[in-house]
């Protein structure tokens, strides 16, 4: 950005050397100066341009440590106490009953049923009809219809088409030629080269010293005694992430201003009157009579007589004479033998069993948590201003031409003089093989 500044200022300067005051004030970039004064007469509006800077930023991902803390277990010993039990039997003195049977007399009683007849009057009703028939009239409803005529007046609609003339300024348009000079700025690419950072993956063995456990051992004089053993370490493989700086070569484009000379074609409109004859239709509603004629329906009524059948119940009662059979209770009583049973005390010695607890000790590891601190590596993205210039067209008409501002502009140069505006840099995308990568701890 620095340079392209350096190279808008030098040009200025050597515009400025070159030419008089007033071409200065234009920045070099759109003059009418440096052409021939017969070719390049003011005789319509034309386009010059001045410098914009604009502040843009972009996205720059940097390396951070971050520290982050983890639990691990360390194995500790205590020794640690046990109740056993143990089952043990003592002699206990018991009195015990046993059962010595006997055998007694019991009344037993029984009871039996005999049958007795005995005679009853029971009554005996009959249901009878006797027959009450009468007269009904009912209603019998026919239907029927009837015309009715009238006359309704109907709405017929009909279209017809009538001329209307009107006049309009057809435009007529006609080409003309006229030479144009302006300056554009052309685009000159030049390469530098920029360091940036890459990372690769490196494998790196890591020896971790093995744990120490408690084993039984023997001294010189055969005691037993607990010792701490330490088991051999093992060894593995992990990935490290290692940074290296790469030299890239970027493009950087600038903008130099060079005179064109173009024969630019003028349209000119001019407008016409034009008859134009069009047929509109036009609708027209007449009203004609017709006859309509509907039906309407009405109701008659008659009486017819019917005879309705009516049959009336009565009751009739009847006494009839009917023997029946009842069952009368006896009880007799005899003797049965029974055998009863009683219980006779003895005293019996037997073995009752007691529990006796002893304490045992035995030696215990468990796992005590320790807090660490290791650092993690993450990206964190900011944003970095950089400027951009761009060439920004203006219009500039003579005092006696026009007051506008538009007036006899080609369309082709009004395209020519849209602002060049340079393309920022891109933004980074985030490269995946910087993304943090977090160790892995094993226990």
């Amino acid at each position: 950005m620095k340079k392209i500044l350096a190279l808008a200022f030098a040009a200025v300067a050597m515009l400025a050397v070159n030419d008089s005051a007033q071409a200065c004030r234009y920045f070099g970039a759109a003059s009418y100066n440096c052409c021939p004064t017969t070719a390049c007469q003011p005789t319509a509006c034309y386009t010059a341009c001045r410098v914009e800077r604009k502040t843009c930023y972009r996205t720059v991902y940097d390396q951070v440590a971050e520290p982050q803390q983890y639990t691990a277990y360390r194995t500790e010993y205590e020794t640690v106490y046990e109740d056993k039990q143990e089952t043990c039997y003592r002699m206990v003195n018991e009195t015990v009953y046993r059962d010595v049977e006997y055998t007694v007399q019991k009344p037993v009683f029984e009871t039996s049923e005999r049958e007795e007849r005995y005679t009853v009057r029971r009554p005996v009703v009959e249901t009878k009809y006797r027959d009450c028939s009468y007269q009904v009239q009912r209603p019998v409803w026919e239907n029927h219809e009837r015309e009715c005529r009238r006359t309704v007046i109907r709405p017929v609609v009909e279209t017809i088409e009538q001329e209307c003339r009107r006049t309009v300024m057809r435009p007529v348009t006609e080409t003309v030629n006229q030479e144009r000079c302006y300056t554009v700025m052309k685009p000159v690419t030049t390469y530098r080269t920029v360091h940036r950072l890459q990372g690769v993956w490196e494998t790196k063995q890591i020896t971790k010293p093995g744990k120490c456990r408690p084993c039984w051992t023997t001294d010189a004089c055969g005691v037993p005694r607990m010792t701490m053993v330490q088991v051999p370490g093992r060894t593995h493989c992990r990935k490290v992430w290692r940074l290296k700086r790469v030299a890239c070569q970027v493009p950087c484009t600038q903008y130099v201003p060079e005179v064109v000379r173009q024969n630019c074609p003028v349209q000119v409109t001019r407008y016409v009157p034009e008859v134009i004859v069009n047929k509109v239709p036009v609708k027209v509603c007449k009203m004609v009579p017709e006859v309509v004629v509907s039906k309407i329906p009405y109701r008659t009524c008659r009486w017819v007589t019917e005879t309705v059948a009516q049959k009336v119940p009565y009751q009739t009662c009847n006494w009839v004479c009917e023997e029946k059979v009842r069952k009368v209770p006896v009880q007799t009583c005899r003797m049965v033998s029974e055998k009863c049973s009683r219980k006779v005390a003895e005293c019996v010695t037997r073995k009752v069993p007691f529990t006796v607890t002893h304490r045992v000790a035995r030696c215990v590891p468990k796992q005590v948590p320790v807090t660490c601190t290791r650092y993690v590596t993450k990206c964190v993205a900011r944003k970095v201003p950089y400027e951009v210039c761009t060439m920004v067209p203006t219009t500039v008409c003579p005092t006696t031409a026009c007051a506008t501002g538009n007036c006899d502009l080609a369309p082709q140069s009004r395209e020519s003089a849209k602002p060049v505006v340079p393309e920022p840099q891109p933004e980074p995308e985030a490269n995946p093989e910087l993304t943090p990568v977090k160790p892995r701890v094993s226990a």
